[in-house]
């Protein structure tokens, strides 16, 4: 491990940033994203732990489609941080320092029946889908229309994958009476 330490931009820290965003102006919404980051990556690790755990008749339906999923929340992640970067920010990258910034809750470590724990999914989506919209229009209203595009195109992914999710928890189902007995 090297042992000299350069710092080149503290934490909670905003730079002068070359897409000519003004320093007020990108505080806000470097806040903004890294709470979108943190909550990207609470519901990245409960999706994650929903795709190990599940069981079931559908089972391999939706151990392939929680994976989608968290790969989209991965990859929208990445952008965010890339973004904040580029604002003169500087991305949350620790677990401490996301779980603190977070401001969804994840559920415990218990396993639970496939239903519960898309149930659980549903309600931190659509927590952050509410503060996308938020952060939607703090964006723009600061005339950063590039981030709201972003968030815009990582919304309609995570509505997409909500209005799945509910699908999911409908009652119809393939799977005979019989079978459950």
């Amino acid at each position: 491990m090297n042992t000299q330490k350069t710092v080149q931009q503290e934490a909670g820290t905003v730079e002068e940033n070359a897409l000519r965003l003004e320093p007020e102006k990108a505080e806000q919404i470097v806040e903004a994203l890294n709470r979108d980051l943190a909550d990207a990556y609470v519901l990245y690790h409960q999706l994650h732990k929903h795709h190990w755990n599940v069981e079931g008749a559908e089972f391999l339906d939706v151990h392939v489609f929680l994976q989608e999923v968290y790969e989209d929340v991965e990859a929208a992640a990445d952008d965010l941080a890339e973004r904040l970067q580029a604002l003169g920010g500087v991305p949350h990258a620790n677990m401490t320092t996301l779980a603190e910034n977070a401001t969804v809750e994840p559920e415990d470590e218990d396993v639970y029946d496939i239903r519960t724990s898309l149930a659980n999914d549903l309600e931190m989506m659509g927590d952050i889908i509410e503060s996308y919209r938020e952060h939607i229009e703090l964006t723009a209203g600061l005339g950063d229309h590039a981030t709201a595009q972003m968030l815009r195109e990582q919304l309609e992914t995570i509505e997409e994958h909500t209005h799945h999710i509910e699908h999911y928890l409908e009652d119809d189902t393939l799977v005979l009476e019989s079978a459950t007995n």
